[in-house]
């Protein structure tokens, strides 16, 4: 199985309009992405950003004539409204996964998506940080809850997609908060959020991520 990712900035005062042309291209996204054997493709909204995330068959996609036509449309409506940081026909660099046990059935999975802009020349340190992480797992398999965990970069953006089975989630531990405490302050050198998820620890505001279109 294939991830892949892509990112849009709205453009100022742009979030009506998006709207709208997200629905009046949604018949030629869906045909495209079935004509692709495209599977799992969600559209999560972060402030004036746009984060699209879907899964292929290992080398599977091949585009006719006519859905490189509608893809070139789709291209040209969305620039005109915004601008693309990586679009759908560029791979967003991978700095860090852990697939763990994917789940077949999305009935019982929450989902979490965050972003994070990275302090200028930041890149390296933060993929360095994430390496350590698969070292340590020494090639175990992550067992749950968390699954089809990856994190993207594009410029200095980082985007990152989560699947969490819910029948596996537990409370949090106090070791176990102490020890996301120490791990976000650390990140927090390198980086500065556009999502709420560490606002309990900063005390600060940022967006809250919604689903706005899914299709499978």
């Amino acid at each position: 199985m294939e991830r892949h990712a892509f990112a849009y900035s709205m453009g100022i005062d742009s979030f009506n309009a998006f709207r709208a042309e997200l629905g009046r291209i949604w018949p030629d996204i869906t045909a495209i992405l079935d004509h692709a054997g495209a599977q799992n493709f969600s559209l999560w909204e972060i402030g004036h950003l746009v984060f699209g995330y879907y899964e292929t068959e290992e080398g599977s996609i091949s585009l006719s004539e006519e859905d490189k036509a509608r893809y070139d449309q789709i291209m040209a409506a969305l620039g005109k409204i915004g601008s693309w940081i990586s679009d759908p026909s560029q791979e967003m660099r991978l700095m860090y996964q852990d697939f763990g046990v994917v789940r077949g059935s999305k009935e019982l999975i929450r989902h979490r998506v965050f972003a994070t802009y990275l302090k200028p020349g930041m890149q390296e340190e933060y993929k360095a940080r994430h390496d350590k992480l698969v070292e340590a797992r020494g090639g175990n398999v992550t067992q749950g809850p968390d699954s089809n965990f990856s994190i993207w970069n594009a410029g200095d953006y980082i985007i990152g997609y989560n699947e969490i089975d819910v029948t596996m989630e537990q409370e949090e531990t106090d070791e176990d908060r102490e020890g996301t405490i120490a791990w976000e302050t650390r990140m927090l050198e390198i980086m500065t959020w556009f999502t709420d998820d560490v606002d309990w620890i900063t005390g600060e505001r940022h967006e809250h991520v919604k689903r706005i279109a899914w299709h499978n």
